[in-house]
């Protein structure tokens, strides 16, 4: 590209010298948007990001990585001299708005069949993005501007803009949102063009951007100015593109199958849901604590209650716990339910929905996710919690559902054995060999579901808003989905009755209060620094009213979409999907 270099910024600037425009029996002209018609457009001796056509060297790119914040600061201040010079002119550098008549990519697509050297005189265009490069030497200036389509070259010539050539170079900097008028061309390297005609500075950057061939690497400044990481690395912009198509999938995917969107507080009185420290706030009107919610479920469930069928709310939950590649503070589900079905029809949802957006994002079911090659051809494996430990394992927990201790013991020895994980101390504060199962399931099974598949079955104790097993006792009719080591989904069919729901819920407060007195008095003892089970958890009495007015069979699922995206946009990590993730302090 003739424009690919980047116009680099100098340590030696040289402030502004004004001078008039040129005569005005010049009939093209280089413009500022301002506020002033009449208003002649300041020139100065020199800018600063002087051209270069060289490409740095190692010397250069470790001067330009330990840039001080002198030299930016510099900068900023020289950038908000020409703001003050152009409005000391009538010039406004902060525009109202702009007509555009095509984007970057319309008239690349548009004007791809000119050959090399050709013009199209009669089609004036007009485009509007911000200048990424430049570099200018003699007679000509290229620069490179960028919109959210792409890239088209700037072809500015000083003898069609006279004077105001130099009054181009001397105002427009990179980072600069400009607005340009003119016709189309392909230089004699091929390289798509705008012959400039008119010139609109619409916005002055005053901060410069990320050095071209450095880029913005450091990855938690990428994370704390997002929008400097958008400019700096476009793929990050495609990928809330691809995020904002898979959710736009997902929703069109539950209308078409009859489902309705939904809207529940976000507000609650009550933690439910779901295990999880919620984020309490205190509402100074009520005069009472409120929660954010953990999970949408038992506002969905009450909306079947009352005679909805089919519904479904993408929205977002908050957990206050842990920060990791796969976990965010707030996070985005999909939460939906439907009557009369049960979670069978949820194995079948998911796999619509996942397919869905491959299709969209890829055209195609077999995608790369990190070189490992994953197949989303339906229809998935189907699996039950009990028969992958075992298979990972050789040992049937069957055997001990009824020996606590025992179950303890053997699953000491395999966490010794198979890894070098320090959570013994979650072992011995298992309250059922249900829930012994489900740790030995996530640290040794869990990393291995590679390809999707639907772990079936849970254990009753760890699944207080399933159905019970129809045909298995101690099991609920549950599934979580596992695509790459990672829980993208969890089912059920629903728990209906409200006596046995009343049990469960009472018994899971029991035995997370058990729980939390026993890490708790380990935290004392200095074994442990665990204060996951540090929160209370109450009775939602309001749901369980709603129960008893009699809710229909129904099965209902929670799909992360962080996580779908994660998959569906090969990135490692749940921030690379999030506009703006929950980051540390800085110090």
């Amino acid at each position: 590209m003739d424009a690919l270099r980047v116009w680099r910024v100098s340590s030696h600037f040289v402030s502004f010298a004004s001078r008039v425009a040129a005569s005005s029996r010049e009939k093209v002209r280089v413009r500022v948007r301002c506020c002033s018609s009449s208003a002649a457009v300041a020139a100065s001796a020199s800018t600063d990001s002087p051209s270069s056509t060289a490409a740095p060297t190692n010397n250069d790119r470790r001067r330009r990585s330990s840039s001080t914040t002198s030299d930016r600061e510099s900068i900023r201040a020289i950038r908000l001299k020409k703001v003050e010079e152009l409005r000391g002119k009538g010039h406004d550098p902060y525009a109202y708005k702009w007509s555009r008549s095509h984007t970057a990519s319309q008239l690349q697509d548009m004007y791809s069949h000119l050959a090399d050297g050709e013009e199209c005189k009669e089609d004036f265009v007009s485009i509007a993005g911000r200048i990424i490069a430049r570099r200018a030497f003699g007679k000509l200036a290229f620069l490179t501007l960028r919109d959210d389509s792409g890239t088209i070259q700037l072809y500015c010539e000083k003898e069609c803009l006279q004077d105001q050539f130099e009054q181009l170079k001397t105002f427009v900097d990179i980072g600069d949102i400009v607005g340009v008028k003119g016709f189309i061309k392909k230089t004699e390297k091929g390289e798509l063009s705008i012959y400039v005609k008119d010139f609109y500075i619409l916005t002055k950057s005053l901060l410069p951007l990320p050095d071209k061939y450095h880029g913005l690497t450091d990855v938690d400044k990428r994370y704390r100015q997002r929008y400097v990481d958008m400019i700096a690395n476009p793929e990050v912009a495609e990928i809330f593109k691809l995020r904002s198509k898979i959710v736009s999938q997902i929703r069109k995917t539950m209308e078409s199958l009859g489902f309705i969107e939904v809207e529940t507080p976000v507000l609650q009185g009550e933690v439910g849901g779901a295990e999880a420290r919620p984020f309490v706030t205190y509402h100074n009107s009520l005069g009472r604590n409120l929660y954010l919610r953990i999970a949408t479920e038992l506002h969905l469930k009450r909306m079947l209650v009352g005679g909805l069928e089919k519904v479904f709310e993408i929205g977002r939950i908050f957990r206050n716990e842990g920060i990791s590649t796969r976990h965010n503070p707030e996070f985005t589900t999909i939460e939906m339910y439907e009557a009369y079905s049960d979670y069978q029809s949820m194995m079948n949802m998911a796999e619509e929905i996942v397919t869905q957006c491959a299709l969209v994002v890829h055209g195609k079911l077999d995608i790369d996710y990190q070189g490992i090659l994953i197949s989303l051809q339906r229809p998935w494996r189907r699996e039950t919690m009990h028969n992958l430990v075992k298979q990972a394992t050789g040992i049937d927990f069957y055997e001990y559902e009824n020996n606590l201790d025992a179950a303890k013991k053997i699953a000491r020895e395999i966490l010794e054995s198979r890894t070098e994980s320090k959570d013994g101390h979650l072992i011995e504060t298992c309250p059922s060999v249900g829930h012994v199962l489900n740790e030995i399931f996530e640290t040794i099974v869990e990393p291995t579901l590679v390809q999707p598949t639907f772990v079936l079955d849970y254990p009753i104790e760890i699944s207080p808003l399933a159905k019970p097993h129809r045909r298995h006792k101690g099991l609920t009719e549950r599934f979580e989905l596992y695509v790459c080591g990672r829980e993208i989904a969890n089912a059920f069919s629903e728990l209906t009755d409200p006596v046995d729901q009343r049990i469960r819920f009472e018994d899971q407060i029991k035995q997370h209060n058990n729980k939390r007195a026993a890490i708790g008095s380990k935290s004392v003892e200095g074994q442990v620094d665990n204060d996951d089970y540090s929160y209370e958890v109450s009775l939602d009495e309001d749901f369980i009213t709603s129960l008893e007015y009699g809710m229909p069979p129904a099965s209902g699922m929670g799909l992360g979409i962080d996580r779908l995206v994660m998959l569906l946009t090969n990135s490692a990590s749940i921030r690379d999907v999030i506009p703006f993730p929950v980051l540390k302090i800085q110090s």
